[in-house]
This record gives structure tokens, sequence and C-alpha cells, in this order.
């Protein structure tokens, strides 16, 4: 098998202007900016993430996680906030999409699908048209208090190569990633970019030490 390329890396739940530094200076390509949430680490204060957003690097992708599900509501709250991207973290109508584009030009927008089964290949599959990229997370929307993300637990790679493989568009692999299963992760699923919160946290605060190796760990 040759060997997958470098992939892209986001560190998510970012908490702080220090944290965003701290992550680009480890070499992050994206940071995660977490907006109010039903449940999950990392949510923080709109103004806050306005104020990141505002300090990161050209170069450096900064991701706004919304669980708001109505296209009028997504476009308001990335006015206040400008991040580069918007991350769709619960299932969008198909036809709302292109409300988003005609409200936020120029704003890349990533799905996340929420990996539980092979039923997530035809979701993905579909969704791919309307979007820019496609984050596979281990999420449970259908639980009685919704998990969008940070759950910190794997899923099945094998369902996520099957996506990265009928998509055209980059995919980011998420959910349970650390410095000790990374590498075999992205040999397994070769993804464009992979996505980690808790993996490289210490007691919710991110870890110059598990950054290290974590990075390490990619460019094995």
């Amino acid at each position: 098998m040759q060997a997958p390329l470098r992939p892209r890396v986001k560190i998510c739940c970012v908490q702080s202007l220090e944290e965003a530094e701290l992550a680009v200076r480890y070499g992050a390509s994206a940071i995660g900016l977490v907006s109010e949430m039903p449940s999950g680490p990392g949510p923080i204060p709109e103004e806050l993430i306005a104020r990141i957003a505002s300090r990161v690097p050209p170069g450096v992708d900064s991701f706004l996680l919304t669980s708001n599900q109505d296209p009028g509501a997504v476009i308001e709250q990335h006015r206040r906030m400008r991040t580069t991207t918007i991350q769709l973290v619960d299932s969008f109508p198909l036809a709302w999409y292109s409300k988003l584009r005609v409200g936020m030009p120029g704003i890349r927008i990533v799905q996340v699908i929420h990996v539980r089964d092979t039923s997530s290949l035809d979701e993905a599959v579909s969704v791919a048209l309307h979007v820019d990229a496609l984050l596979l997370d281990s999420g449970n929307p259908g639980a009685a208090v919704k998990e969008l993300g940070g759950t910190g637990r794997t899923h099945d790679w094998d369902i996520s190569l099957s996506i990265r493989n009928a998509v055209r568009i980059p995919v980011y692999l998420a959910g349970g990633l650390k410095a000790e299963n990374v590498g075999e992760a992205i040999l397994r699923v070769q993804p464009f970019g992979v996505d980690v919160c808790s993996g490289v946290r210490t007691n919710g605060r991110l870890d110059e030490a598990k950054l290290t190796v974590f990075f390490r760990s990619i460019a094995a």
C-alpha cells in the first residue's frame, strides 16, 4: 500500500486565544471554535469566538461549529463571528444549502456525518454534492440529548474509507483520535485531514506535551 500523504490537522474545541496560538505554532491548518451545543465539550461565548477568529493568521482556517439547522440562523451567526468556514454538526435539509451559499458567499461549508452504520454512506454521498468538505465523526444525533461531537469515541473506519472513496470532496476524519491511534487511522482511511479535540487535552485544556506526540505520530 502506498504511504498516504500527511493530512491537514484541525485542532478543535479551542478555548482561548492562547490555545489558538499554541495549535497554530504546532502546525494546525485549522482550528475549531464551538458555539452553543446541546451537549459535549468546548462551547465558548460568541464574543470570544469572534475575537479568536479575527486573530487567526492567514493560511489557517477558522471553523465555527454550529448546531443550528435553520439557514437564516446560521447566516446570522456567521455574520457575528466571521470565521472562514462553517461546520454544520447536525443534519441539514439538502434544499437549504443553497441559501447558505447566497447568504455567506466565499465561506466554506463542512457537513458533519456521524458514522453509525452503512446508512451513513448514502447520507454522505447525497450531502457531498452541496458542501465543500465532509467531517466524519462519532456522535449520536438520535440520543435523548443529542451528541454532536466531542465524544472521544472512534467509529468504524471501514465505513469512513467507503465514504472517502465514494465522494469527490475533501474528507476530515474525527472521533476518538489520539497519538496512539491516529497513525493507523490515517493509514486505513487516508483522509484529507484529521480533527482532534479530547485527544490533545488534559482536564479540558490543550496539552502541549500531547500536541507534541500527536503531531509526531502524524509525521511518522
